[in-house]
């Protein structure tokens, strides 16, 4: 006998790179600067920008191209607690030899202000449409730090029923258990509720409970308008 599909009651979503992307590499940079009063031509703050990018001293920006050997288990365990989540960005921003020590600190706290996220276009609009036909929503995230000023700052903390924070809990995803806390916090089974990610590997581990999981394109915010409308079919939505 076929199993009857069942039609969520609720949503996980991933943070960074699916509901919200951060500021690109230069502008976080030149933030940075303006509030130390340093000045720098245009080709120099791009060239800083892009070691920055390379090394992957910016969180939710790219991926380091390479880590090094002394980072490595700190960069595994980066979202099980903020010193670690601190130290291991900070230290791949260094490999990026920037001028002004007192930077590498400055960077890693514009990081974790409102200003530097924007929500993709369609965040707002997917997250209150699952609001209106009665979907609890929870906000799951490898993160080092509290997230939830940036949901209020944009307006989005009222579509949000429960964050799980890996920091909070000591779990990062892709570990089931990190999952099964929202879920809980839902108050609904896993199967009962679908996961929205960026990443195959860490978003992908709530399969492993028999939610059904949806991916989406970590892109920036402009080449992504409509990535998260699909969505709303899976909660028999049209979007």
């Amino acid at each position: 006998m076929a199993s009857m599909k069942i039609t969520p009651k609720g949503c996980m979503f991933d943070f960074s790179g699916t509901l919200l992307r951060i500021e690109p590499a230069e502008s976080w940079l030149l933030s940075v600067l303006d509030e130390a009063g340093i000045t720098l031509p245009d080709d120099e703050l791009a060239s800083y920008a892009e070691k920055l990018s390379r090394t992957g001293g910016q969180p939710g920006g790219a991926p380091p191209e390479v880590v090094p050997a002394g980072l490595e288990p700190l960069w595994r365990e980066r979202d099980l607690s903020a010193e670690h989540h601190r130290a291991a960005f900070t230290g791949l921003a260094r490999l990026a030899e920037l001028p002004w020590e007192e930077l590498y600190d400055a960077l890693y706290d514009r990081h974790m202000t409102p200003a530097a996220w924007a929500p993709y276009p369609d965040t707002a609009k997917v997250l209150e449409e699952l609001r209106e036909c009665g979907i609890r929503v929870a906000v799951v995230s490898n993160i080092g730090w509290d997230l939830r000023p940036v949901f209020r700052k944009h307006g989005l903390d009222a579509y949000v029923d429960a964050f799980v924070l890996s920091y909070e809990h000591g779990i990062q995803k892709p570990d089931p258990r990190l999952f099964r806390i929202a879920c809980d916090a839902l108050g609904l089974e896993p199967e009962a509720v679908a996961m929205v990610g960026d990443d195959r590997r860490a978003d992908g581990g709530a399969a492993v409970l028999g939610c059904p999981v949806h991916f989406v394109e970590h892109l920036p915010v402009e080449l992504r308008p409509e990535g998260l409308l699909p969505v709303l079919g899976t909660f028999g939505r049209a979007g």
